[in-house]
């Protein structure tokens, strides 16, 4: 009987084991992604300008001001991964690599934009501005979007709701920098915003 009862015990020992062990496989899909904003807090996050950034039930919105904010560490090459919603109205973005986290623009950062009615389209939603056009400009005004944008070496893509917006565009101008999220004007929403260095 004790041999049996040695026998059972490791077995449930060995199978705990391969239990423990396949656990976090089932969470791969997050395997090495870090997330920035975790619905409840910016402790990754300074403050620039006066948008009236605030936390309303689990998503930082603003609708006032004009400002960023900008992550606390620099990344170099990475995929990012952000929700956003915008009203009609909005002038918003995400910058990228920003050199001078005091001081966010496209002299100093790559703009991924969220600009629905910017007057030259071909640098609107779906663009980074200056660098690479988009053509037919997408709408993003009104609803939940999620932006995927990977910056390896000096080659950038960008997909705005699965649909390839930039193809491997490149420019050498900023190498490695901050992470920033813009509010200019009307309303704008962030949800899930998350990185994984590459």
């Amino acid at each position: 009987m004790k041999r049996y009862s040695a026998i059972v015990a490791a077995l449930l020992l060995l199978g705990l084991t391969a239990f423990w062990h396949s656990h976090p496989a089932s969470g791969q899909a997050d395997a090495g992604w870090v997330t920035l904003f975790d619905d409840s807090n910016l402790n990754d996050w300074n403050q620039i300008g006066d948008a009236n950034w605030k936390i309303v039930d689990g998503v930082v919105q603003a609708d006032k001001g004009n400002g960023f904010l900008v992550s606390k560490n620099s990344y170099t090459d990475f995929q990012l991964r952000a929700e956003f919603w915008v009203d009609t109205a909005a002038n918003s973005g995400i910058f990228i690599r920003c050199t001078n986290p005091e001081k966010v623009g496209t002299d100093s950062a790559y703009e991924v934009n969220i600009f629905d009615t910017r007057p030259d389209p071909s640098y609107g939603t779906g663009a980074i501005v200056n660098i690479a056009k988009v053509s037919p400009m997408p709408k993003a005004g009104e609803k939940w979007n999620t932006y995927e944008v990977t910056a390896k070496g000096p080659k950038m893509t960008v997909t705005l709701n699965g649909v390839r917006t930039v193809d491997g565009v490149e420019d050498t101008k900023f190498p490695s920098g901050r992470i920033a999220l813009q509010y200019g004007a009307g309303v704008v929403k962030f949800r899930k915003v998350q990185v994984k260095p590459i």
